[in-house]
């Protein structure tokens, strides 16, 4: 249809005749949307108190970049470290896992490009868009901890680029896409790609040393307990270091999905085109169970005392500010008679929503019944994100909505739920949204 200027005329009457209207008008252009439509219910439905409360060691920080699934994952193990050597606090580097990160990625994206020289016109231009990026899954950051071990955080510190990861990816995917044309052109002449590729790697490890730093290949570390009693000594491998101050069996851990969409029956394993990091790894798999169970298993673990690796998207309805994740967060139809109607399979379906962020469950308040109520969420933005020092609260209602992943011990699958998982998994397209927290 032609827009007329009958029907806008229509429109413009009837908003400013409507004194309502006006008034949110008001309200919102002086101090923003979502300021003048915050619901004050939201706060006192929330309140930070839980039947399971798992820590409150200090938050750590991301900053300008995108590894929110690195420090979640590095947060784990973070919890278990500290109470198993009585540390006041402690981070491991996330710099280092990072870096390592990035090294791979290039070499996955030449993987992915020669595997298939003249894949169709979609799948190159979906490469080439980001060659690699910030974002990756549980099972590529468990493939880099098998690999590359991890670190403290004293031992290889933060850098310019990887609190502030703009300029780096710029520059890197810049030069994977350079290294893409040498690459294609190269097979697509029946060329030997071995020797050009090695040279490209060459090239990307010393861009990234030089704007990261050389990460350790060994180290030597010390630290005290808290009430400084006990001294603790390593020298050796990252990888060693991971056994020691770690040591926990990354083999045991699966994902865990809730898609509710028709092409992803639930108790079916499921993986992602493209998604990867280090070429000979593991592939990415999915576990797809409907939310009830999902919600049982992350509890199941809480309750065993360890927190939960999550994935959500988590700017849908959230109150930064407050460090609130609610459905009722804004009163949209009160002020403007405006509602949200679409279910979580929609919202997927229609590109609403979409994996985008990574944090750790680290509490939840349960009924008398058993059944969640609330959720306590450490975040990575830094101890001034929200009102709770770093720490967030999601209602059970928008955990339902907008939560898609957790990671949780096979212990806690029945037979037939462990069976699905290890069974051959059906391949997504590249961009579905199961895979968009690697991007």
């Amino acid at each position: 249809m032609t827009l007329t200027k009958e029907f806008t005329q229509k429109l413009y009457d009837n908003f400013a005749e409507n004194t309502k209207y006006r008034a949110v008008e008001n309200a919102a252009t002086k101090n923003g949307l979502l300021n003048a439509l915050e619901s004050r219910e939201s706060h006192a439905a929330n309140l930070p108190e839980f039947s399971i409360d798992l820590t409150k060691d200090p938050v750590s920080n991301q900053k300008q970049s995108g590894r929110c699934w690195m420090f979640a994952a590095l947060n784990t193990f973070r919890h278990k470290t500290i109470a198993d050597f009585k540390l006041d606090k402690f981070e491991f580097s996330q710099a280092y896992t990072f870096f390592w990160d990035k090294y791979e990625k290039s070499n996955w994206f030449f993987e992915q490009l020669l595997a298939n020289p003249e894949m169709d016109s979609e799948r190159l231009r979906f490469l080439l868009q980001t060659p690699q990026g910030d974002g990756g899954q549980w099972d590529m950051i468990v493939a880099i901890f098998q690999k590359y071990g991890v670190v403290p955080k004293s031992i290889y510190p933060e850098s310019v680029a990887s609190s502030a990861s703009h300029e780096l990816d710029q520059y890197l995917n810049k030069l994977l896409r350079q290294d893409a044309q040498l690459l294609l052109e190269a097979a697509k002449a029946n060329q030997d790609t071995t020797a050009l590729r090695e040279t490209l790697l060459s090239e990307i490890f010393n861009y990234l040393a030089a704007t990261l730093g050389l990460p350790p290949q060994k180290f030597d570390f010390a630290i005290r307990d808290k009430d400084g009693q006990n001294l603790t000594k390593f020298s050796g491998t990252p990888q060693e270091f991971y056994d020691q101050f770690v040591g926990v069996d990354l083999d045991e851990y699966v994902s865990v999905i809730n898609a509710p969409t028709k092409d992803k029956p639930f108790n079916q394993s499921y993986t992602v085109e493209f998604l990867g990091n280090v070429v000979g790894s593991k592939a990415v798999k999915h576990l797809n169970v409907d939310m009830d169970r999902f919600k049982k298993l992350a509890i199941a673990q809480m309750q065993q005392g360890e927190t939960v690796w999550f994935g959500c998207d988590v700017g849908q309805v959230s109150n930064r500010k407050a460090g609130l994740l609610t459905l009722d967060a804004y009163d949209f139809e009160t002020a403007l008679d405006i509602k949200f109607t679409q279910d979580k399979a929609s919202r997927l379906d229609y590109a609403e929503s979409l994996m985008t962020h990574a944090m750790v469950l680290t509490g939840v308040d349960l009924d008398d019944a058993g059944q969640s109520k609330k959720w306590k969420i450490e975040n990575s933005w830094g101890k001034d994100a929200g009102e709770f020092d770093g720490y967030f609260v999601a209602s059970d209602e928008w955990m339902d909505e907008f939560t898609y992943q957790i990671v949780v011990r096979k212990e806690f699958l029945t037979s037939q739920e462990l069976q699905a998982y290890e069974a051959k998994p059906k391949v997504l397209l590249p961009w579905d949204p199961m895979g968009a927290l690697a991007i």
